[in-house]
């Protein structure tokens, strides 16, 4: 990453050139082994780091003036801590553990910075000048870091972790391969939301064909060209220049499976259809593999629409209790060839965002609150409800 940045980029190629101790680590820029005095005049090192704001894949440009510092508060040569240093006390979660901000600077030239050299090369002076100059120190050790944040899921840099500062959380999820088990409304949207995480590898199932009324309840656009291809080749087209390990299959999915789920540590079940979720069960269940089951019921008995959207988890160690207590359909009901199945956009939508705080809630990345096994949320007056004991 470091090498293909700093050939698309002049500033941090100056920056490598120069000696500095570069990193990239995701979204931000590292510059190690900047040395500093402390309260007692003895010398010590920190690091910068500010953030990268890209341009595109391979052109980065700042953030603004300020940086981020490792290190304690820096003493000039009188002892006393270096004047005319806004910021304060603050953190970033930066994805290799050896460097730990604790708090930010803020000394702006007149006219700004030009770029990431500039702006270095100015801290540089303010911060280590003293430790330069009573130490003999040197910033500029070379020591690259050139493979820090290689193999990232993402083929463009996830901007949006950086500007968040969640990148911690994130990493939560970078070991789950998950499986998606029916591409149809929900299933088209718990894809969407998955895709832009950065889960290590998505696998996606459904034998069906798009068609146009999928368009209604999916997200993306329609291209004429989609329509009677299969469900899987549509979404591995439409988000094939997004992420990377996106595998989807054109099969349906019942109890001889196994082999398909090799190495998966979580799962999305989203069809409608009893039977096939019995089987589908049967597997998971077998397999000790976690997963959340979706649903929603809709009628028009009086005026506007009403009903339920359902999302219940099955951890491996209760899943069979679960199961028995019926929240899912698990058979086909005689009169199923009359049932209209209404699904709205904005309901597969809703599922499919449950579904997956749902998941991330287990991972740790959101607050769990509740730990329940079951939540189904009213149409009508918008409650959820959450069950917790079985």
């Amino acid at each position: 990453m470091l090498t293909k940045l700093a050939s698309h980029n002049a500033d941090i190629q100056r920056l490598v050139d120069k000696g500095y101790a570069v990193r990239i680590d995701g979204p931000h820029l590292v510059v190690r082994d900047i040395p500093y005095l402390d309260a007692n005049r003895q010398l010590q090192r920190g690091a910068f780091v500010a953030k990268l704001v890209h341009i595109d894949k391979v052109r980065v440009q700042q953030d603004d003036h300020q940086v981020y510092f490792a290190g304690g508060v820096p003493y000039g040569l009188d002892g006393q801590p270096i004047p005319n240093l806004a910021g304060g006390a603050t953190t970033i979660a930066l994805r290799k553990t050896d460097v730990v901000v604790q708090r930010s600077f803020s000394n702006k030239p007149p006219n700004g910075f030009p770029d990431f050299f500039a702006k270095i090369e100015h801290y540089v002076t303010v911060i280590s000048g003293p430790a330069m100059e009573l130490h003999g120190a040197t910033p500029l050790t070379k020591r690259i870091d050139a493979d820090a944040v290689e193999g990232s899921v993402f083929k463009y840099p996830d901007t949006l972790t950086s500007r968040a500062e969640i990148a911690d959380l994130a990493a939560l999820l970078a070991n789950d391969v998950v499986a998606v088990i029916g591409l149809g409304g929900t299933g088209g949207y718990v894809l969407d939301l998955l895709v832009k995480s950065p889960v290590k590898a998505i696998r996606g199932f459904d034998g069906d064909a798009y068609h146009v009324h999928n368009a209604y309840r999916s997200p993306g656009q329609l291209d004429d060209s989609d329509l009677g291809l299969g469900k899987t080749e549509v979404f591995e087209r439409r988000y094939e220049s997004f992420r990377k390990g996106l595998s989807l299959h054109r099969k349906y999915i019942d109890r001889s499976c196994a082999e398909d789920f090799s190495g998966v540590t979580f799962s999305f079940v989203c069809v409608d259809k009893g039977s096939a979720r019995a089987e589908i069960f049967d597997l998971l269940i077998s397999l000790n593999i976690p997963f959340i089951d979706v649903g929603m019921g809709l009628d028009r008995k009086q005026g506007g629409l009403s009903g339920q959207v359902r999302t219940t988890y099955y951890a491996p160690e209760t899943a069979a209790a679960v199961r028995d207590k019926q929240l899912a359909p698990l058979s086909d009901d005689a009169d199923d060839i009359y049932r209209k199945n209404v699904q709205i956009a904005e309901l597969n939508a809703l599922n499919a965002c449950y579904a997956v705080i749902r998941f991330k809630q287990l991972r740790g990345f959101y607050a769990d609150g509740s730990g329940a096994y079951n939540l189904l949320t009213d149409i009508a007056n918008l409650k959820t409800f959450s069950e917790t004991d079985l």
